[in-house]
This record gives structure tokens, C-alpha cells and sequence, in this order.
């Protein structure tokens, strides 16, 4: 079950939640600095990160799943926020050059069915970007933060329900190597704590990061019923 919207507002309104958001804001430009001209849409709750991307990328919009809720996105302006179906996203087949996924792939009950709305969705050079909990990190260990909730994912699981759903794995990072703790302390010297975390402890971070991209040429018919469809094909016989 996703978290509620309510709870994802009050995270980011704290001091720790702001963190995380330049954080990971931080982390997603470092990956897609170009996008002029694209269709970019968030999937989840990806609002705090989508702000920078306004008035550069040609089509902009956050997917808020249904059982989450939803927010009026952006604040001023045309609304470009809409309630879904996870597994039935409105949107044309080949029509979104960067998905950005975040509260979204831990929380939901069908993430098979999700990556595949995500393929058909993509374009055929479109790319695929998840933050999700670290399996091994402490953050997906306490539930004070919306990271502490749901299913946490280890690289080799993330990377095995990627490519059933015909997404291939480019690029993997980690962040949030400061420990989920909303003091003063913490928060003074949190960008001293993530650049030592991710030199020293890389493997204990909060979140994971994978951007994949979708895969066009991979076999849809399996061997046995390729077999059989060639026994359709008219043959030439000699005269």
C-alpha cells in the first residue's frame, strides 16, 4: 500500500525532509543535465524533485497513484498533477522520454505490472529512473521517513525485476548515507556525513538509484511457440 499523500507532505515540510530533497534533487540532475524539449512525468510522489525541470523540458506532468493521493501540482499555474491507476497509466504507447519514479516501486502491490505501464509508455530511446530503499540500509530500518516503509530492494532484485519488464539497467548510484535522524546535529553536518558514507560505508545507503533504459529488440515469443509458428509459413515445394 502506498503512503498517504498527507504523510510524503509533512516529510518533506521537515527540516530532515528538505535535506533529502536537495539531496536527491542533486542526484537526478547529475543524470538527466539535458532534457530540452523532452516529455518528462513523475511517477509516485516525485513532485519535489521535478521543480528544476520546469520551463526546460517540452511536456511536464506528475502520476499520482490512486491508493496515494494527490496534491495540486505546481502550486501556481496550469495544475500538471493527475490521479492513476498504477497499472493502467493515461498516457499513449511511445509518448514519455524520462520517467522519474520515487515513493512509488517499495509501496505497491503490483510492480510487475507497473514496470511493464512504464515500457509501454516510454519511448524507444526513453529512460527509466528509480530512487527505491537500500535493502541494506538504515534507512529502510525505521519508519520515521517515507523510506521506511514497504518492500527495500537490493541491487541483484532490482536489477532481476527490471529486466522481466524489458528494462535494462545503465546506470546504478547511491544516496543518503546520513542516518534518518531529524536533530540539529544531523542536519548541520549532513553533507559532511553523505560524503563520508559514500566513501567509506557506499553499500549501507539509504536509497538506491538505477536508471534503465527500454528494450526494444528483446525475444517476446518463447523458442517452442516460435517453433510452431514456422510450420505456418508457405514453402516452396520443387517442381
Amino acid at each position: 500500500m502506498h503512503t498517504d499523500v498527507r504523510q510524503l507532505l509533512e516529510f518533506y515540510a521537515s527540516p530532515l525532509g528538505g535535506m533529502v530533497r536537495r539531496i536527491l534533487a542533486h542526484r537526478v540532475r547529475a543524470r538527466w543535465r539535458r532534457c530540452h524539449g523532452l516529455t518528462l512525468m513523475g511517477l509516485g510522489f516525485a513532485t519535489p524533485y521535478l521543480g528544476s525541470f520546469r520551463g526546460e523540458v517540452a511536456r511536464l506532468g506528475a502520476l499520482m497513484p490512486s491508493t496515494q493521493g494527490a496534491v495540486v501540482w505546481p502550486a501556481a499555474g496550469g495544475v500538471n498533477a493527475v490521479v492513476v491507476d498504477e497499472d493502467e497509466l493515461p498516457l499513449p504507447d511511445n509518448s514519455v522520454d524520462r520517467m522519474l519514479m520515487v515513493h512509488c516501486l517499495e509501496t505497491t502491490d503490483h510492480a510487475r505490472e507497473l514496470l511493464r505501464e512504464v515500457w509501454r509508455v516510454l519511448t524507444p530511446e526513453g529512460r527509466l529512473l528509480i530512487v527505491v530503499p537500500n535493502r541494506s540500509g538504515l534507512w529502510a530500518r525505521f519508519d520515521v521517513t517515507p523510506f521506511g516503509h514497504g518492500r527495500p530492494y537490493s541491487q541483484s532484485q532490482l536489477e532481476r525485476l527490471l529486466t522481466t519488464a524489458l528494462l535494462s539497467p545503465v546506470d546504478w548510484g547511491a544516496a543518503l548515507h546520513l542516518p534518518p535522524l531529524d536533530n540539529g546535529l544531523v542536519l548541520r553536518s549532513a553533507m559532511t556525513l553523505e560524503r563520508f558514507g559514500a566513501r567509506m560505508t557506499p553499500a549501507f545507503a539509504g536509497v538506491l538509484l538505477v536508471e534503465a533504459r527500454k528494450e526494444v529488440a528483446s525475444a517476446l515469443v518463447k523458442p517452442s511457440l516460435a517453433r510452431r509458428l514456422t510450420e505456418l509459413v508457405p514453402v516452396r515445394l520443387p517442381n
